[in-house]
């Protein structure tokens, strides 16, 4: 019987043991960094369950605007270089992207893209140094998987604890096995949500189901989907071009979810892949900058305001100048929306 690299087992008959072990390590070593990082007064923001109940955001504040590592995904720069960049654009907000285990090309510095097995005081030196926070970490583990999809999952919460994140984003596989019906979706989406709402319950961090596949890109089935579990750290982070690539209205789909949206993945789609992908596809990685493609920004944010969102939305394109150019023009909208 091997183990990975947490030292957990895969299989045998003491392999739930020795999972159940493993969490509890993880929240015990989550609790201490947490602790010496509210002592050391890093300035972080207190974790998300001691803000407004049932929201990560504080009472009176607007809506803020932040930005997806993602924009420097084909740059070959590392987190550090993303997040002091994004910093020097003006983002007040940055959403890094997290794996399991261990990445050579991003150990070497060649990709944003960060392990999970980083001490989470690094990454809190690193953002304290910049003048940026953290609004989600971007760790998208498989709904449809519910061994590697919860365990990832649970490690990014833990992990979001650590550093104050009040949200941990997660999706399902945009390609299910064709053996999979889809009350066999539901029932495993099920499972997994409910493990995963433990963690989430005991560390303060909200969930946020993004729309990204054949069932979260649909309105009828996202609905059923955050119904599934009846937890309040379930939620949704809500991105428009996804579910306008996938052929809905993004429009009906803010509608469906405004109850539960905890962050928002603004990304724009231009009229040339709008035309080229929209009903084939269910996302894309990044978009155009905000305001150069097919969403209506201002008809979002007066819909989220409304709804008392005061959350980030959290840009996600794919350049260095997109990025410039998506906060001018989401800083333009919210001063015209006054949100």
């Amino acid at each position: 019987m091997s183990a990975d690299h947490f030292g957990v087992h895969r299989g045998g008959p003491d392999a739930d043991i020795a999972r159940r072990d493993f969490l509890k390590g993880s929240l015990a070593v989550a609790g201490a960094i947490g602790g010496t990082l509210a002592a050391s007064g890093s300035g972080a923001a207190e974790p998300a369950a001691q803000a407004v109940p049932g929201k990560p955001w504080a009472a009176g504040d607007r809506m803020k605007i932040g930005i997806n590592l993602e924009y420097v995904r084909h740059a070959d720069k590392s987190l550090a270089y993303g997040v002091k960049t994004a910093a020097k654009i003006g983002y007040k907000y940055v959403e890094p992207c997290f794996l399991m285990g261990r990445c050579l090309l991003s150990n070497a510095g060649y990709c944003h893209v960060t392990s999970l097995d980083i001490d989470p005081k690094k990454i809190q030196d690193l953002v304290d140094e910049t003048g940026v926070k953290i609004s989600a970490l971007s760790a998208h583990s498989d709904l449809l998987n519910p061994e590697w999809g919860v365990e990832y999952a649970r490690k990014a919460v833990v992990y979001a604890k650590a550093l104050a994140v009040p949200v941990v984003q997660i999706t399902e596989d945009m390609h299910p096995p064709t053996w999979m019906t889809e009350d066999d979706a539901f029932g495993i989406m099920k499972i997994v949500l409910r493990a995963i709402a433990e963690t989430c319950a005991d560390n303060g961090v909200f969930l946020g189901v993004e729309q990204h596949g054949p069932y979260t890109g649909k309105i009828k089935r996202m609905k059923r989907i955050l119904e599934l579990v009846d937890s309040p750290w379930i939620r949704c982070n809500y991105d428009c071009g996804n579910t306008f690539l996938s052929g809905e209205d993004p429009y009906e789909m803010l509608e469906a979810v405004i109850d539960k949206v905890v962050h928002v993945h603004a990304k724009d789609i231009s009229v040339k892949q709008a035309e080229a992908e929209r009903g084939k596809v269910t996302g894309t990685a990044v978009g155009c900058a905000c305001g150069d493609g097919v969403i209506d920004w201002h008809r979002i944010v007066r819909r989220l305001k409304q709804a008392g969102f005061k959350g980030v939305l959290s840009a996600e394109c794919g350049t260095e100048q997109e990025a410039i150019r998506s906060l001018a023009h989401l800083t333009k909208v919210l001063n015209e929306c006054e949100a």
